[in-house]
């Protein structure tokens, strides 16, 4: 079940790691630094320029756990590096976003504004009226902000309006006219 767990991470040669008691990592890199604590269960291990986790059975739950341990310190660890990003598209008429200042304001066809705040570790950028980017160092973090400015329009199928990812493919439906006229 855990062959991901099994394999080896590469520490890139700007990257710095450390384990501290309690299974603490500590990743540092260019970008930033990101910390996080693991279950007590998984050994994690930094030596000649690789880091392995291992586990002390083979029950399933442990088995999950030690996929997902590994998956999380190469995320760190990419993200330290490299930093990740998310694109947004806006598709309808008069569907913009700006940026004021450390706010997010869009105009996505409600009566008001609709106003989100950026949080700090994260870099969001408007390019254009329909375009917004969001960077930041922590995976998770970046993932939920895009899905929570995804969540104030989600896309319709019928006209295809609203916030997607660039490179979403929404799945368009027919509409009742267009089978009324069969």
């Amino acid at each position: 079940m855990s062959r991901i767990g099994n394999k080896a991470i590469t520490i890139p040669s700007n990257c710095e790691i450390t384990v501290n008691d309690g299974n603490e990592v500590t990743v540092k890199g260019l970008k930033g630094i990101l910390t996080r604590k693991f279950s007590p269960l998984m050994s994690i291990e930094v030596k000649d320029g690789t880091v392995t986790v291992s586990r002390p059975n083979d029950e399933k739950p442990t088995k999950q756990l030690h996929g997902t341990t590994r998956a999380l310190i190469a995320s760190m660890i990419e993200g330290v590096d490299k930093e990740f990003t998310k694109t947004l598209k806006i598709v309808g008429i008069g569907y913009r976003a700006a940026l004021q200042g450390n706010k997010l304001t869009m105009g996505l066809g409600f009566s008001h504004p609709v106003e989100m705040e950026v949080p700090g570790n994260l870099k969001v950028t408007v390019p254009d009226a329909n375009t917004i980017v969001i960077t930041g160092i922590d995976k998770q973090e970046v993932g939920e902000f895009a899905a929570e400015v995804r969540a104030k329009k989600k896309p319709e199928p019928y006209g295809g309006k609203g916030i997607m990812y660039d490179g979403e493919h929404i799945i368009r439906k027919e509409g009742k006219t267009a089978a009324a006229k069969k």
